[in-house]
């Protein structure tokens, strides 16, 4: 099978009062670029959420977005500051003496000054979070995965048949090619009868003449090159796997040689076959991009 680039996969997952959300989606790229938006609180995760990406995708530009809620009730706790109320209580009771005030300290009087008593988030499991961060990652990546999986299906099934189009025109210059040297051949002959006013015609220098024209057009290696390519790229196709990158220099190579076979055609259905050979090449060409 073969995947394409674009794709989308979502998740949610809620374990131990922990929702975590998970949304991803990609375009084609070179490379694997992957862009991860979440909360602060989860940026510890990040490498290994980075590892966990690359059991499901090779290449692609990947944008993915986490959001994460903790659904306990008690997620802070109170911390008393005995140390700083001790130095408070101590310094209230100085200035009572140093000033002859009424030493009128209470608890709730001490327990309104900064800091003597904070609110504090309670530590959370590290393997608990990951465990639930991962199954979510892990069910957005399966989705997102049989997304590419049905697109590249239909990738290959178009493009299958446009190879198969390919090959209709490379046969069609294939059969054509040999008729052009004969028909040149018929064409020179007459032009000397007519220019001689004489049937008789140098044969070895006509043999010549035919010659160096037949070698001048013969496109032969050209397109047993192109048929290699195009059979070749069916076979990668049928195969799948990662195959974007091969495909791609196949494609560059096909656009090659229907270039040099266009440059050598002095005739008008093969330049209008190569014409269109070169569009089907084309198409093709933009739909690999897409393929992983």
């Amino acid at each position: 099978m073969i995947k394409s680039m674009t794709g989308f996969g979502r998740s949610e997952v809620t374990e131990n009062n922990k929702k975590f959300t998970v949304e991803m989606k990609s375009v084609n790229h070179r490379y694997l670029d992957v862009n991860i938006k979440m909360p602060k609180k989860l940026n510890f995760f990040e490498s290994a959420i980075r590892a966990e990406l690359k059991n499901y995708i090779a290449r692609g530009k990947v944008d993915i977005f986490i959001s994460y809620e903790d659904l306990s009730e008690n997620t802070s706790a109170v911390k008393y500051n005995h140390e700083l109320a001790s130095e408070y209580l101590k310094y209230l009771r100085q200035m009572s003496q140093e000033f002859g005030l009424e030493d009128d300290i209470r608890v709730s009087t001490l327990s309104r000054f900064p800091d003597v008593f904070e609110m504090e988030e309670q530590n959370d499991d590290e393997d608990e979070i990951w465990n639930g961060l991962k199954k979510a990652v892990d069910n957005a990546c399966e989705m997102f995965v049989q997304t590419r999986i049905t697109e590249g299906e239909h990738l290959k099934e178009d493009l299958l048949a446009k190879l198969d189009d390919m090959l209709t025109h490379v046969d069609f210059i294939a059969e054509r090619s040999p008729k052009i040297v004969e028909e040149y051949r018929n064409r020179i002959t007459e032009k000397v009868r007519e220019l001689l006013e004489d049937n008789t015609v140098d044969e070895g220098r006509l043999l010549t003449e035919v010659t160096i024209f037949a070698d001048k057009v013969c496109v032969d290696e050209e397109l047993v090159r192109l048929r290699s390519h195009i059979e070749t790229t069916k076979n990668t196709l049928i195969e799948g796997g990662s195959i974007g990158r091969k495909l791609d220099f196949l494609a560059q190579e096909m656009n090659r040689e229907a270039n040099t076979t266009l440059s050598k055609s002095n005739d008008l259905e093969i330049s209008n076959r190569g014409i269109e050979l070169k569009t089907e090449i084309e198409k093709v060409r933009e739909q690999i991009q897409n393929i992983e």
